[in-house]
Parts: structure tokens; C-alpha cells; sequence
């Protein structure tokens, strides 16, 4: 039988993790295959200083089964004026089974219309930016509306992964691959207290990424700040 395609999509400036994370996760699932995706198979830059590249162009790849798109800052916010990156994955999302992203991979996924009317969440210092590109806000780990999944920021890609395998191939091998990455966090500060989150710290944060990725889009640039 052949195998389906799992596509992530690659442009410059995206945070690592975002992509390598839920691709460790989704490399074994039986009956797909997992590729990488881009306008070119040349290396890009990263937020790190580890540079990725390609396995496949996006002319390579028209019809995958699952295509997601990792986050990051300015440049994941530049990317939402990427006609190319928008083009492919407008055509790919039309008869793709499953549309996702990581953290602000879901602005993205907004700019190219594919989240109109549609519960997403995304990192949760850009969480309000989602209602300006007509999705419908939701302050969750991951969230799954139809076949769109989105997942918080970074290392929350790890989960939805998780919850794809379970959903594609059964809860038994979502374990199986949840055992095999060993994946059982215990951060050395317990989990995360939301009410002490650091607002006053993101927002000038946000707003550089929004400024410095939108800079050459006054329009969107409205539309996202207000």
C-alpha cells in the first residue's frame, strides 16, 4: 500500500523545535511517510544557529495527506506575506486530510484563510492575533476543530503530534511512540503558573515581531494591531 504524506513546511527564521519536535513524533507512525518542505532545497537560517533545509520542494509535494507549519518570531509573522508560502499551502490544505501548526505557525495558517470561523490557539502572547484573521481564540495546550489542529507554543507541537498519532493510528501507538521518545516532562520549576505569567515582558516582544515581520504590509499590519 502506499504510503501518505506528512509535509512540514520550512522558511527562514522558524524556531527548530516548532518543526523537529513533532516530526521525531510523526517519523514513525505506520503508513506515512514524513518530508520536509520548502520553496527550495537550500539550507535556511533558523532563531538558532542550526540551519535546515529541504527534502522536498513544495513543487515536489502538491497533495500531501497532513501538512503543518512550525512558529516563531518576526520571521514567522514576515512569512504571513509569503504569496508563495500562502499559495502552496492554500492548494495543499484543499484536499489534505489534516491542516496544523505549532505556535505561531497558526498565524500563518490565519493569513492564508484556512482558519475562518475555526477554534486555534497559537503561542499565548500572539493568542489575541487569531481573532483578527477570523479564527476564534481557544487558550488550550492544543485545540482540534475538524481537521485543522494547532498547538501553544513549541514544545506544546510535542503533544498535539501525540494526539495526531492517536488520531490517525490508534491510542495503543500513540503510547507506543509516546514510550519510544520517552516523553514524560518534569520541568524542575513544576508546571507553568498562568497567573504569573509575564505579560509586560512579551508585549514589547510581540509587538517588535509584529512590527519588524509586517513592516512591508501596512494592511495586514492594521488588521493585526488594530
Amino acid at each position: 500500500m502506499e504510503k501518505k504524506t506528512i509535509a512540514f513546511v520550512l522558511y527562514p527564521g522558524l524556531t527548530p523545535l516548532d518543526l523537529v519536535g513533532p516530526l521525531q513524533v510523526l517519523s514513525v507512525l505506520p503508513g506515512y511517510e514524513v518530508v520536509v518542505v520548502g520553496q527550495t532545497r537550500e539550507p535556511v537560517a533558523t532563531d538558532t544557529p542550526v540551519r535546515l533545509a529541504a527534502s522536498h520542494t513544495f513543487a515536489e509535494v502538491p497533495d500531501p495527506a497532513v501538512v503543518l507549519v512550525p512558529g516563531g518570531m518576526a520571521p514567522t509573522i514576515k512569512a504571513m506575506t509569503d504569496e508563495t508560502l500562502l499559495s502552496y499551502l492554500r492548494r495543499a490544505a484543499a484536499n489534505a486530510d489534516v491542516v496544523g501548526s505549532v505556535c505561531t505557525g497558526s498565524l500563518i495558517l490565519g493569513a492564508a484563510g484556512l482558519l475562518e470561523g475555526r477554534q486555534a490557539t497559537t503561542h499565548w502572547a500572539f493568542l489575541e492575533q487569531l481573532a483578527a484573521l477570523d479564527a476564534k481564540p481557544v487558550r488550550r495546550r492544543w485545540v482540534q476543530d475538524g481537521r485543522v489542529f494547532t498547538a501553544a507554543g513549541v514544545s506544546a507541537g510535542i503533544d498535539l503530534a501525540l494526539h495526531l498519532v492517536r488520531t490517525l493510528a490508534g491510542e495503543d501507538v500513540a503510547r507506543q511512540v509516546q514510550f519510544g521518545i520517552e516523553y514524560d516532562p518534569e520541568p524542575p520549576f513544576g508546571p507553568l503558573d498562568w497567573a504569573a505569567a509575564p505579560h509586560e515582558f512579551w508585549a514589547p516582544l510581540r509587538r517588535t515581531a509584529l512590527d519588524e515581520g509586517l513592516a512591508g504590509s501596512p494592511e495586514l499590519s492594521a488588521r493585526l494591531l488594530g
